[in-house]
């Protein structure tokens, strides 16, 4: 990948990403050869905040799977997109939210990474007008989609290849660490360290009022601010100090005279600029701006959900993060970032930070906070609150301690310390919970991102399912057409992407490829085998190879007739249509007999496995 430019004060260099491709046509497939990079050991590591990972293309999937580095060691990740359309006239220039374009933020501190694709019909259904899908990753800033991206020339158009941004730093100690030894980078004596937005390691910079370079000694100059005017604005007699500057308003006039024209003195006249005072009319304007007081009547309306849920003000939840400290940060995600805190009831909490929002959207935001302030339920991770004083919404959660299921069966502490029974009983309490946010909540909530990531174990590896921020709350109906297709790789429904119809169908299915992780320790996609773990365990199944894939303590502790029932039970949940699949009710009652003495639901049959549709 050739190096474009390098910024030393914004420790970034930018590069040439190439654009991979899989094209189609009546008789064959063309395809980019297989594609990683692996940049460990370098100082060098793709940046979180300046790239996005991007899929072009109506039948497409598009996802990147390797590992970064986190506190020191190498974590594994996958994420990626889904694109879809049916038509060119629906895809619309500049909007890349899943229709003919679609992209995902990356995780912080990449150092290696393969890309893959992924199609359900191989573009056959829209192959008049897009016979090709592309993926590249690519500096947010630098690409804008247009409706002629999804055509056959983009490849060429662009030469191949995309700007994206590296991001490095200098070793991998902090800045304090670092000064106390012998090679500290930032020599000049006018130059600043902080921490690498990487993770790890350190960047130099000029203090502000210098400029130049902070690696050299003496290489931060002084700016003369009043010789730049229009960087430095400046109404008033200009005076030029180290590192600064001052403006000030010739005598017998008053104001600020960086910010407006001086103006005469009146007799009397004040300036009171009070910084608490502007702090809390941004609360309040922010407050206001979320819609606080139609949440306070919503929540006030259910004397269940006002006991359950509360409106946080922003000073408590600074107080219970220490002002959203750094160091109380639980993790990062394309949606946000969520802290740890701890209230003044010494309750423990999760807070979610959104990254961003769409205020159009508030009042269903606002609807959805009190709905779900009335779900109660074991396995359901409760929502005690938000806070409206600020300009994205906070949610605060329960914390639950011990991580996610992905973790468990998927994480650096392989092999799985779960045991079958515990896997069964998981499997159940999931179960049940979605069953009651289907069937028995206030209003019927469809998730819409079921997945092992999604689902939390305390320290007992009790189940609690989270993040709603997908879910759909559905009337009674209870079908939903999406305009754009929301979910995850591997987990989500083939009916509901192509169709964008949402039914409760849709958990169903996710639900299925959780219980084949379960049974088989695996992660629902895998590059190497180049197609989803559900299709391989459906093949499996069916050829009576069931062992084959089994994880090895599920073959050693599982009874070989109830394993067998539960990965019946997988194969009706994945089913290509909905109507085959069954409902989650039925999924728990069939999940808590099978946990007490045996018994069969009529529509689970020994190997009704007729349908062998490929799910990817």
């Amino acid at each position: 990948m050739p190096i474009t430019n390098i910024s030393l004060p914004t420790g970034e260099v930018r590069i040439r990403h190439p654009i991979l491709y899989n094209c189609y046509d009546q008789a064959r497939r063309t395809a980019s050869p297989p594609f990683s990079v692996n940049i460990a050991g370098t100082v060098y590591t793709f940046s979180d905040t300046s790239n996005r990972f991007t899929a072009v293309g109506c039948d497409t999937q598009g996802y990147i799977n390797g590992t970064v580095n986190s506190t020191g060691s190498m974590t594994p990740f996958t994420v990626g997109c889904i694109s879809t359309c049916y038509q060119s006239e629906s895809v619309v220039n500049g909007a890349c939210s899943g229709i003919g374009c679609c992209q995902s933020r990356i995780p912080k501190g990449i150092k290696y990474f393969e890309v893959g694709f992924g199609s359900y019909y191989n573009h056959s259904r829209v192959l008049n007008f897009n016979p090709c899908s592309y993926v590249f990753l690519v500096e947010e800033d630098q690409y804008k989609f247009t409706s002629q991206d999804i055509s056959d020339e983009f490849y060429t158009e662009n030469s191949g290849g995309v700007p994206a941004v590296l991001d490095f730093s200098i070793g991998t100690e902090s800045c304090g660490e670092a000064r106390r030894k012998a090679g500290y980078a930032c020599v000049s004596n006018n130059s600043v360290c902080f921490e690498a937005s990487s993770g790890s390691g350190y960047l130099c910079s000029c203090k502000s009022g210098y400029e130049g370079n902070p690696y050299l000694e003496k290489g931060c100059q002084d700016i003369d601010e009043c010789t730049r005017s229009g960087e430095y604005p400046c109404h008033g007699n200009c005076i030029n100090t180290l590192g600064s500057y001052k403006c000030i308003c010739p005598l017998g006039t008053e104001g600020n005279a960086t910010a407006n024209r001086c103006l005469p003195v009146a007799p009397g006249s004040k300036f009171p600029v009070v910084a608490e005072r502007r702090k809390r009319m941004l609360k309040e304007m922010f407050f206001h701006q979320n819609k606080g007081r139609l949440l306070e009547q919503l929540i006030s309306s259910d004397k269940d959900a006002a006991e359950r849920t509360k409106i946080f003000t922003l000073d408590e939840l600074e107080k219970a993060t220490n002002n959203f400290d750094v160091t109380r940060v639980l993790g990062r995600g394309g949606f946000g970032t969520v802290y740890k805190g701890l209230l003044l009831d010494q309750r423990i909490v999760a807070i979610k930070m959104s990254t961003l929002t769409n205020h159009t959207e508030i009042d269903q935001f606002i609807n959805e906070v009190a709905s779900l302030s009335c779900i109660n339920h074991r396995n359901v991770v409760k929502l005690y609150g938000c806070c409206l004083e600020t300009k994205v919404p906070l949610l605060v959660y329960e914390f639950i301690p011990n991580g996610t299921l992905f973790h468990h069966l998927h994480g650096p502490d392989r092999p799985s310390t779960l045991s079958w029974e515990d896997r069964l009983r998981i499997a159940s309490e999931i179960s049940n919970a979605l069953t009651y946010l289907h069937t028995a909540a206030s209003i019927t909530i469809f998730h819409r991102d079921v997945k092992s990531s999604n689902i939390l174990l305390d320290d007992n590896y009790t189940v609690k399912v989270s993040d709603f921020g997908a879910s759909r709350f559905i009337p009674t109906d209870r079908t939903h057409v999406s305009t754009a297709v929301q979910g995850t790789f591997g987990y989500l429904d083939p009916e509901y992407f192509y169709t964008g119809q949402l039914t409760e169908k849709s958990d169903v299915y996710s639900f299925g490829v959780i219980l084949v992780e379960l049974l088989t320790g695996q992660k629902p996609v895998s590059f190497h085998e180049g197609r989803s773990l559900s299709t391989h365990f459906m093949f499996m199944l069916k050829e009576g190879h069931l062992s084959g894939v089994l994880d090895d303590r599920v073959i050693q502790e599982g009874d070989r007739k109830l394993v067998q029932a539960v990965a019946e039970l997988a194969e009706v949940c994945l089913r290509m249509r909905g109507l085959e699949r069954p409902t989650m009710k039925d999924v728990a009652a069939e999940l808590d007999g099978l946990r007490r003495p045996k018994r069969q639901l009529p529509w689970v049959v020994s190997h009704g496995l007729e349908e062998t549709e490929n799910l990817l």
